[in-house]
């Protein structure tokens, strides 16, 4: 899905990474982008942040769906993860061939993890904090 969003990027933008904050999958998927992210292509922020409730349009509240924000399109689901890996250092960016999948069968194996997510992988009380050296990768809570 691409939707254009209130909030303009130029080109030498970060793209931004939107993501459940209380999820330790999602958790562990923003770990594995900033440790493949050398040039900091990509910044952060939890879909619970008002960060996130500014970028998004109206009525944009699930936390099931990583959502990527890049130039004025707005990805979810599996096509945010596959355009995220075609920006990562090394040999995740052929994960991005996934893109040949038809979008109703790529999504329809993403909102099949999402569902099981917490069962799976658990869940926190609270959104993560990043580490000092991680912090100006995550967006402020304005």
């Amino acid at each position: 899905m691409s939707v254009h969003t209130n909030r303009r990027q130029s080109s030498d933008n970060p793209s931004i990474i939107l993501f459940d904050g209380v999820c330790n999958l999602c958790n562990g998927w923003v770990q594995f982008v900033i440790r493949r992210d050398p040039n900091g292509a990509f910044r952060f922020a939890s879909l619970q942040s008002g960060a996130a409730k500014s970028l998004l349009p109206p009525g944009r509240s699930r936390t099931d769906s990583i959502i990527l924000l890049e130039q004025e399109h707005l990805y979810t689901e599996s096509s945010a993860v596959l355009r995220i890996c075609r920006k990562l250092k090394g040999p995740w960016k052929a994960a991005y061939l996934f893109i040949l999948v038809p979008k109703p069968l790529r999504d329809w194996i993403y909102r099949w993890i999402a569902r099981h997510r917490y069962d799976w992988f658990g869940k926190r009380d609270h959104c993560m904090i990043p580490t000092e050296e991680d912090q100006k990768r995550f967006l402020p809570d304005g």
